[in-house]
């Protein structure tokens, strides 16, 4: 398999625009979903149906943004479900499973995003007969039954789990923030002596530095953070020691900040703005012109950081559990950390 034919299958799922000749020499563009790519054709569904398309015959063709829900700058234009699909394809498990809407995902206990079932649409069911599906997926692998629930006040989303004892997981709601990628992209001075880079994978120092609300990075964990259609790792060193630590990832033309790490004894120097701005730069080289990240709703220190780099808040979300199957063991207190 060439590396154009990889490619185009890691875009699959994705909304995408392909100019591509026609039998008269003309070239046309076909929008919509890649369904199947391999070393010959690509599918896409095009507004008139699925249409085929030759590989020999592409000009060009990149990820687009999913269609905009209202009007409003880029970073703002998607409604709540559809940037939390967009979400989901930058932190995927490979153990996953729709149910309707919804997607169940389980990644062995590393992270609560890649352990719960995402609750948005329909889960082509009844209500509690879904809470039950989702209940049985988890319990058969040896997880608590999890899910991830957008907090709104007039949709119902969470009465189905509140009806069956769910409660919101303490500690865990987070803050969805978006920013233009454009206007993150400054870098501020690094300190004498301190580098920055880029690569492609999280080396051993990376993944020393990384926490996860101050767990170390269990095994799995470098599978989950591979897991987007591409993805950088930032990594600050001072006198050869990595000192911070960030990932970016691109899925559906948006930009996903997550896992930014500073040691303790480097913070308040500028480095996770550092992070984000090559990060931000990273992602708009490749077209996203929107970026998002995650905050844990008590982590003040991260909020403020991002809001005063030009975040604003899109929504909020609950983790919902079953108590009796989730003892709540007290964790350790969260590091600045955007992963939730």
């Amino acid at each position: 398999m060439g590396p154009v034919t990889q490619q185009w299958q890691a875009r699959v799922g994705q909304r995408v625009v392909v100019r591509h000749r026609l039998p008269d020499g003309s070239a046309t563009d076909v929008v919509g979903e890649l369904l199947h790519a391999d070393e010959r054709s690509l599918v896409v569904a095009g507004r008139q149906g699925e249409v085929r398309v030759a590989v020999a015959d592409v000009v060009v063709g990149k990820v687009v943004p999913p269609r905009p829900s209202r009007p409003a700058p880029p970073h703002r234009a998607l409604s709540v479900d559809d940037l939390e699909r967009v979400m989901a394809a930058h932190w995927l498990p490979r153990d996953r499973e729709p149910l309707g809407d919804w997607l169940l995902r389980a990644a062995g206990g590393f992270t609560n995003r890649g352990n719960s079932a995402l609750v948005i649409g329909s889960p082509g069911m009844a209500p509690r007969d879904a809470v039950d599906r989702v209940t049985a997926w988890y319990t058969a692998r040896g997880l608590p039954p999890r899910a991830a629930v957008v907090r709104e006040d007039d949709d119902g989303r969470a009465a189905p789990f509140a009806a069956a004892g769910w409660l919101p997981v303490p500690a865990a709601s987070a803050v969805v923030l978006t920013a233009p990628t454009s206007g993150l992209t400054a870098p501020p001075a690094l300190p004498l002596g301190v580098t920055l880079d880029l690569a492609g994978h999280p080396d051993a120092a990376w993944q020393r530095l990384y926490r996860y609300r101050g767990q170390e990075l269990p095994p799995g964990g470098v599978e989950l953070l591979m897991s987007a259609p591409e993805q950088a790792f930032a990594s600050v060193r001072r006198d050869g020691r990595t000192v911070a630590v960030g990932r970016g990832s691109l899925a559906h033309a948006w930009l996903g900040v997550t896992a930014v790490e500073v040691a303790p004894e480097h913070r308040r120097r500028g480095l996770a703005r550092a992070v984000l701005a090559a990060l931000a730069g990273w992602g708009a080289a490749r077209g996203a012109r929107s970026t998002y990240l995650q905050v844990a709703e008590g982590n003040e220190a991260a909020l403020a950081l991002y809001l005063a780099a030009g975040f604003t808040e899109h929504h909020r979300y609950d983790y919902l559990s079953r108590p009796q199957q989730d003892p709540g063991r007290r964790s350790p207190r969260p590091r600045r950390s955007t992963q939730c």
